[in-house]
């Protein structure tokens, strides 16, 4: 149509001549015309193909806006407080910390913001600082105290904004510590969850002697009721060390991606104390099935290095005087994790039998590493096993 109504206008345009030059030279803008049409045509069915694949990726995004919304807030939160993640060969959890003052403050704006009662706890010994943050309903012989541990290389902001236990000191009940570790000589802070100096490049810090000493001059502030100890990585590691210290008031300890040692010495005659321990079986940090492979002069060079997630709640559950099976049912699935589909995590338990008031709980995270993509139903489970054990 439109090379017809073209061709009659050249027509016109040349007075009706009949010259054939002329009409020669409409056909082939004709043909030139109508070859125009056809790749119109074939653009617009393209265009067409083009939009459809369009609305599919759209339909595909939208149906990630609830998830990328959620990881933008945990951007926006972790900018300023969450160092960037070194080699995990390396066995580093977090990046060399900042200044001592610069951390403790920034720990501070953290649990002010949430609304929480901010305190500074100094040790005697090494005259450092620490927050300690209470809820507003304190009360005096009944608030719990938790104390949170960063892992190695980590500090309390990163830790506090992972694993955000501040937030929930006022709706929970329960008074906060977060505390921050010496750094080694490459400035990486950490905890000695062992009774012997030097290991893995490790000072020969008294951490147990320091925890103690820190809690009892949190007491000073607030009169507390039972302690509570919860870790990350080598943080857990020194939760269970704790734990098999006898800590004076020590309920109960809950440890993430962190174990215990093999050598069973530093916790011989450790009193029973309610366990929860929470591993990835994907976690390339600390394996959830162990390592055995360092060996121990102490023992003719056999292997012996730190528990696979099984075995250190079976320690626990021995010295409470019960014993943890090879194979029984969680009885829980947890959805956990939201960086695996579905819920990950087989929820076991072990307290009938076991000595009175006490708990051992294993959560095993299908799927998940050294650092889970853990939010709210992670603090909500957390917080809800440890403030059950009175």
């Amino acid at each position: 149509m439109v090379g017809a109504l073209f061709a009659v206008a050249l027509v016109a345009c040349t007075g009706g001549s009949d010259d054939a030059a002329s009409e020669e030279r409409t056909f082939e803008l004709e043909a030139k015309i109508q070859s125009l049409e056809e790749s119109l045509e074939t653009l617009s069915d393209e265009n067409a193909a083009l939009r459809d694949e369009i609305s599919v990726l759209r339909a595909s995004l939208n149906d990630k806006d609830t998830r990328i919304q959620e990881l933008e807030e945990v951007a926006a939160k972790l900018e300023s407080a969450w160092p960037d993640k070194r080699e995990w060969s390396e066995g580093i959890d977090e990046k060399p910390s900042s200044s001592e003052d610069d951390v403790v403050e920034r720990t501070a704006r953290l649990a002010e913001e949430s609304g929480g009662e901010v305190h500074y706890v100094e040790h005697p010994g090494r005259g450092d600082r620490t927050v300690l943050v209470t809820p507003v309903g304190f009360a005096a012989g009944e608030t719990p105290l938790v104390v949170s541990l960063h892992g190695f290389g980590g500090d309390s902001t990163g830790h506090a904004a992972y694993v955000p236990l501040h937030e929930r000191v006022n709706a929970d009940g329960f008074a906060l510590l977060l505390p921050n570790g010496v750094m080694n000589a490459q400035g990486y802070r950490f905890w000695n969850p062992t009774d012997q100096c030097c290991q893995g490049g490790k000072s020969g810090e008294d951490d147990v002697a320091y925890l103690t000493e820190l809690v009892a001059e949190a007491r000073k502030v607030k009169n507390f009721g039972p302690v509570y100890f919860f870790g990350y990585s080598n943080g857990g590691f020194m939760a269970h060390h704790m734990a098999c210290k006898g800590m004076l008031g020590l309920r109960a300890v809950a440890s993430l991606a962190g174990t215990s040692y093999v050598d069973d010495a530093s916790c011989a005659g450790a009193p029973p104390v309610s366990a929860l321990h929470v591993h990835g079986t994907d976690d390339g940090v600390i394996r959830f099935e162990g390592d055995e492979s360092e060996p121990d002069p102490k023992n003719d060079g056999e292997s012996a290095f730190y528990l696979r997630a099984s075995e250190i709640t079976a320690r626990w559950s021995r010295k409470a005087g019960c014993d943890w099976p090879e194979h029984f049912r969680p009885y829980s699935m947890l959805d956990l994790d939201q960086h695996v589909p579905g819920p990950e995590t087989q929820a076991f338990r072990l307290d009938p039998d076991c000595a009175e008031g006490i708990t051992v709980e294993l959560w095993i995270s299908d799927g998940s590493g050294h650092s889970p993509g853990y939010g709210e139903a992670f603090v909500d489970a957390l917080l809800g096993w440890l403030l059950k054990q009175k």
